[in-house]
């Protein structure tokens, strides 16, 4: 008896220190009464302290009110959004549409379409690059669609070997890299030249959907579904440098530069916290479960919070779940 009792001790105490490590930590839940289907991106206002949300299934845009923490808006009238982009300079909301094939770019101030615009099929993800004050538009059978936000068009575009999913611009160099799982690879672009300049091929690891990078240490990360693994490249080769397992359904995938750590979002139904010891050692330290079909996650350094979508389904009910990193 006293055994069992102190091995009850011993399990409740490493219990307890492996919550207090826990490397996120849920701190609010905000409720989406009426939502209905699967979430895809985010984007956020951080001086406004709002979060959008692309509610693909129900085909609206959701509006969170940070300080508030709820609901604000949900506006109708989207066709299966994808991608989100919030644009602080000219105060607006790009939500890319991805069955009826438009842009629509919104007043940040009233959330009123400025313009619609159209022949962007299978519009997807969204980035800025605040260098060129462009936006690119990862779009149709294969194209980064390229767009001018002052003069709300697009203004040109780069060709690629089929439908883009997530991709990312390096901030102090030229290059654009791009998921293209379809093609098995990865399409590496010159912004300025706006052509792709190499492909890196991935073969063994596939359905290669979220991306993020450390620009700072040369690493592109990669969350791939087949089979469900982590793979980090030399973005100075294309070279993989490390491979690990991870949760399954992934498709989001975030960098916290100041904690190196990585987190997905997985629709298996956990949230997966992966720490950098160095740029070529990976270790997954935590397995959160979340809820199934919760695949969709943002995460904020200027807020320091990471939000996750989670889908209505049987007795859960839609919401976002906010969490906020532990040191």
């Amino acid at each position: 008896m006293k055994c069992a009792a102190l091995l009850l001790l011993g399990t409740l105490a490493f219990a307890v220190h492996a919550a207090e490590r826990a490397p996120l930590k849920l701190t609010q839940t905000i409720p989406l009464p009426g939502v209905k289907g699967r979430f895809d991106h985010f984007a956020i206002d951080t001086a406004g302290k709002r979060l959008f949300v692309a509610a693909l299934g129900n085909n609206t845009l959701e509006v969170i009110g940070l300080a508030a923490g709820r609901r604000i808006r949900s506006l109708s009238g989207m066709s299966k959004p994808t991608g989100v982009l919030y644009l602080p300079g000219p105060n607006q909301v790009f939500v890319a549409n991805g069955d009826d094939g438009t842009l629509k770019i919104l007043s940040g101030a009233d959330l009123n379409v400025l313009q619609n615009l159209a022949a962007l099929a299978d519009a997807d993800n969204l980035r800025f690059d605040p260098k060129s004050n462009l936006a690119w538009l990862g779009w149709g059978e294969g194209a980064l669609a390229i767009i001018d936000p002052a003069a709300r068009k697009p203004v040109a575009s780069v060709k690629l070997a089929a439908h883009p999913e997530s991709f990312q611009l390096e901030t102090e160099g030229r290059r654009i890299f791009v998921n293209v799982p379809d093609a098995k690879q990865i399409a590496v672009i010159e912004r300025e030249k706006r052509t792709v300049i190499d492909t890196w091929p991935m073969e063994t690891f596939q359905a290669n959907f979220p991306m993020a990078l450390d620009e700072a240490s040369h690493r592109l990360f990669i969350g791939c579904r087949k089979p469900a693994r982590l793979v980090v490249l030399d973005t100075a080769t294309g070279k993989r440098v490390a491979d690990l397992s991870i949760s399954g359904d992934t498709d989001d995938l975030f960098y916290d530069a100041a904690r190196k750590r990585l987190y997905l979002s997985c629709g298996e139904g956990f949230i997966d916290t992966v720490e950098q010891t160095t740029p070529d050692t990976y270790t997954r330290v935590s397995q959160m479960p979340t809820a199934p079909g919760a695949r969709t996650c943002y995460f904020a350094p200027g807020l320091d919070r990471l939000y996750l979508a989670v889908p209505d389904h049987g007795s859960q009910k839609a919401e976002i779940r906010v969490f906020q990193p532990q040191k």
